[in-house]
């Protein structure tokens, strides 16, 4: 059944779809529309699940987390200072080890007060112990909200899993989306399974001090190693739905023209879309250009991208969003990746898109000859590694 679906719309609808039993919900622009959904079709009766209405979003994860430690399949959903809100319940879903997924509608972080999409938020959330990824379209975040509670209910991984669209861009823009049947989506998700579970009358301590401080150590190592493991989970998860759906995703990432490249844009997000018109541009103008999208940055997938550029002539990353005083995250893992792998090669950082400035194919087409040329001509490093981008055509430094 393909209906025209917004962002929030698609991922209420992969919810229903995963057989959610719990949504606990709290408003925040622009995600409210996702907790609605919902909330509607519990109403008429489209969703066997209850909703609980809380007071903050705090409490929204915290009651998705307890749902989910009693062992039901529990969504919840928030933007940009909610998340930051939740920061402290991120940790001790993650910690716990209890699969639950979320969907974060991405927004500027204030002040000054901004309704409007960069990564800021999501991007703070790395070092949670959280999956999480991006999707480029409104498909994509339907898909992920299935295949996201595959992946964290797998024993290899038993982490919850956070589900990123863009605000407004995504979240309030219709598309068509393919709604997969219900009975395909049973045969592709399986009944849920967790580490343990909480039961009245059936103690269990969880989260207490430890006696051993060794003990945080291992628990924090053992996050590591599933987070290792997800990445075939992830790509095992992918291939299983395209058999079923026809729909594939690449896994960790997607590459788009990246055969004889010779130099290579990444980004993730919906501007990827916009990233894809400026490669088929760029190749028509005799620019062997490649893009790498990333679709999750928690597990980073570090062998694959510097797979990928180890022949390439120079990188290009896009950042919407900023570390203050170093650089845009998804390049600092880039860079520190590539090196790891014995990658060598010029790689510049380009921050553009933040506070929810537009843009488009053509500024993107801007900043890769800048760097290209720059690069052929022998005038590479540029003033800086790093290129803010202001919009209406204003670069600097």
């Amino acid at each position: 059944m393909i209906k025209p679906l917004t962002g929030n719309y698609a991922a209420a609808w992969g919810a229903r779809l995963a057989r959610v039993g719990v949504v606990s919900a709290y408003p925040i622009t622009p995600q409210t529309t996702i907790v609605e959904k919902l909330a509607e079709f519990i109403e008429r009766g489209e969703m066997d699940a209850r909703i609980i209405r809380v007071e903050s979003e705090h409490s929204a994860l915290s009651a998705a987390w307890g749902a989910a430690l009693g062992g039901v399949r529990a969504f919840t959903a928030t933007a940009s200072h909610g998340l930051l809100y939740m920061h402290e319940m991120l940790w001790w879903a993650a910690g716990s080890r209890i699969p639950l997924v979320m969907a974060v509608v991405t927004r500027t972080i204030g002040p000054p007060w901004n309704i409007w999409t960069d990564h800021s938020d999501i991007m703070g959330q790395r070092d949670t112990g959280w999956l999480i990824m991006m999707s480029e379209h409104n498909q994509e975040v339907l898909d992920s909200i299935i295949q996201m509670f595959k992946i964290s209910e797998d024993p290899k991984v038993f982490l919850p899993g956070i589900v990123g669209l863009d605000g407004f861009i995504l979240s309030h823009t219709t598309e068509p989306v393919d709604i997969p049947d219900q009975d395909v989506v049973d045969r592709f998700l399986p009944e849920r399974r967790q580490p343990y579970i909480l039961k009245p009358g059936d103690p269990l301590i969880m989260g207490n001090i430890p006696s051993d401080l060794r003990d945080n150590v291992k628990m924090r190592w053992d996050i590591h190693r599933s987070q290792e493991r997800a990445k075939g989970v992830i790509r095992d998860v992918d291939r299983e739905w395209a058999k079923l759906t026809g729909r594939s995703y690449g896994g960790l990432v997607e590459r788009y023209r990246c055969d004889n490249a010779k130099y290579h844009i990444i980004g993730m997000g919906a501007w990827v879309g916009d990233m894809k018109e400026a490669v088929d541009i760029l190749r028509d103008m005799g620019y062997g250009i490649g893009l790498v999208k990333v679709r999750y940055v928690r597990p980073f997938p570090g062998e694959e991208i510097a797979e990928t550029l180890a022949s390439s002539k120079g990188v290009i990353v896009f950042d919407r969003s900023v570390s203050p005083g170093s650089a845009g995250p998804l390049y600092l893992d880039v860079l520190s990746h590539a090196y790891i792998h014995g990658v060598r090669v010029p790689i510049q950082n380009v921050l553009a898109g933040i506070a929810g400035i537009d843009v488009g194919y053509d500024d993107i087409i801007g900043g890769v000859t800048m760097f290209i040329n720059a690069l052929e001509e022998g005038r590479w490093p540029l003033p800086s590694k790093i290129q803010w981008y202001f919009g209406g055509g204003e670069w600097w430094p």
